[in-house]
């Protein structure tokens, strides 16, 4: 397999969502009583920080390789 590069905001959602699918998990066993409302604005908070993550990331990388092609034209 090739490697491929690093994406944190992804990494960020998968582990919000992953984390949402336990806690339903946890209360359909019984275990805690979650009300709905306690989970949801959980998991639109993380996918936006999910999502300002990968925005920051894909700003830095951009920049970065702005400046390996202005320094390769020179």
């Amino acid at each position: 397999m090739r490697r491929h590069e690093f994406q944190p905001g992804r990494l960020i959602a998968g582990l919000v969502l992953l984390l949402a699918g336990v806690l339903y998990l946890v209360e359909t066993t019984g275990e805690a009583d979650l009300p709905w409302y306690a989970v949801i604005p959980m998991t639109v908070g993380g996918l936006t920080l999910a999502a300002l993550v990968g925005l920051v990331t894909y700003a830095v990388r951009r920049d970065r390789r702005d400046r390996i092609s202005e320094s390769s034209d020179r």
